[in-house]
């Protein structure tokens, strides 16, 4: 027999015994962001994008391999950046006092979500994201995300990208509610999960990290 489905909150696609809304606080900001879900990503249990969509007032999601209002999406923007890495990507700096200046920041954030295979074939296959400029997180600050090892130096979750982000650019904004509910997910997973099993969790990924080395 099939296991019963749990019920899910219909808005933040959480199990009903962890729905998160209740956490949700929309945040204002000016910059809008335009994240590009691959479709694998859409059920995951810890979808980072969906809380981010949620929890900014200017983000939306899109989930597909191909997107095809994205010419008049990035046409109708003053300037669109894609944040991801790539050779000539610029470096943003680690706050914002650092060396841009405001009226040079984009008005459009494109964000890839996805394993960073998956991210990448997204890029590549529309000529116009691959064409924008592009910008990456200075390293230093670790992830929150207690329940995946970063598979590499300074690497953090979507929501986690685009908070850092728009903190540079938006000093004067709190994001820390859209942090909050992030937080929230964590420890809701961990709780249910329970210590022992959240250890052997993280003993196997240091494992799996060890092996592909």
């Amino acid at each position: 027999m099939t296991a019963p489905t749990r019920p899910r909150c219909a808005r933040c696609q959480r199990p009903a015994s962890h729905c998160l809304c209740r956490h949700i606080h929309p945040v204002s900001h000016r910059t809008t962001i335009l994240i590009l879900q691959h479709p694998d990503e859409q059920h995951h249990p810890l979808n980072t994008a969906r809380l981010a969509a949620l929890a900014l007032e200017r983000a939306d999601i899109r989930i597909g391999h191909s997107f095809e209002d994205l010419p008049q999406r990035l046409a109708r923007a003053r300037a669109p950046c894609l944040l991801f890495p790539g050779s000539q990507a610029m470096t943003l700096p680690a706050s914002s006092t650092g060396q841009m200046c405001p009226a040079t920041w984009p008005d459009l954030l494109v964000v890839p979500d996805g394993t960073w295979r998956q991210a990448g074939r997204l890029v590549r296959s529309h000529t116009l994201l691959e064409n924008l400029p592009r910008l990456v997180l200075p390293e230093g600050i670790p992830s929150r995300y207690r329940l995946r090892r970063a598979i590499r130096p300074g690497a953090v979750s979507t929501l986690e990208a685009i908070v850092r982000t728009l903190e540079i650019f938006e000093p004067d904004v709190d994001f820390q509610p859209v942090l909050h509910l992030f937080d929230v997910m964590i420890e809701q997973q961990i709780e249910s999960m329970g210590e022992a099993a959240y250890a052997r969790h993280l003993a196997l990924q240091a494992a799996a990290r060890g092996a592909s080395h």
